[in-house]
């Protein structure tokens, strides 16, 4: 027999969540234990009945759905997060999933996906809308690609070429003949690159460029 799903519903118009208690409660398992108008009740609601599943309208008067859902990840544990919105706009979407959301559907979305929805992020899944699925990894790509390119931000072209050589394990003497400059050229390099990035020795300097994938803007050596 399956567990009983603890859901509260927060958008500020009462036909949705009207509607969207009717809908979840025609499944046996799901329960609404709570409904909410603003982001400050849905907080407090949260707090009180301790949900299993919060479905949180992204806008809403006083805090915004977002800012409920960062509160509640922080002072509910265990609460699962679904944002809904009418519109899938990339900025809104990643700032939900970095305030902890764990879904982000859809209004349009259809009865069995919500359903499914709340099935898979009670289960501590998480669920995307497929309209949104695309431009979120783009975002997340991008952002990635920006960190990682932040890391070696202090570093001249030239530098980043002789770390990359000490990421694939060559010596002073090897980078040299790689990159036809004198061994003392690039021991000079090497000790500049250990203080840039703050790195003790050779090793850590390895560590440190493999881990920011160095390799994405200097290509490796064909031999």
């Amino acid at each position: 027999m399956s567990r009983t799903i603890r859901i509260l519903i927060a958008d500020d118009h009462s036909v949705v969540r009207t509607g969207l208690k009717a809908l979840l409660e025609r499944q046996g398992h799901f329960r609404v234990v709570a409904e909410a108008s603003t982001g400050e009740e849905s907080v407090e609601a949260a707090k009180m009945h301790r949900p299993d599943v919060a479905v949180l309208d992204i806008r809403m008067p006083g805090i915004s759905g977002i800012e409920a859902c960062r509160r509640i990840v922080a002072e509910v544990p265990g609460c699962r997060i679904i944002m809904l919105t009418s519109y899938a706009e990339d900025e809104l979407v990643m700032a939900a999933i970095q305030a902890g959301a764990s879904g982000y559907v859809l209004k349009r979305i259809g009865d069995n996906e919500l359903v499914q929805a709340v099935e898979r992020v009670s289960r501590g899944e998480g669920m995307l809308d497929p309209a949104m699925t695309a431009s979120v990894f783009a975002e997340v790509r991008k952002s990635t690609q920006a960190q990682q390119a932040a890391a070696f931000s202090d570093l001249t072209p030239q530098e980043m070429a002789v770390l990359a050589k000490v990421a694939e394990g060559l010596t002073n003497r090897q980078i040299a003949v790689k990159l036809f400059l004198g061994e003392g050229t690039v021991r000079n390099y090497v000790s500049s690159v250990l203080s840039k990035i703050g790195a003790a020795n050779r090793a850590e300097a390895a560590a440190y460029a493999v881990k920011h994938h160095i390799h994405q803007f200097v290509p490796p050596s064909d031999d």
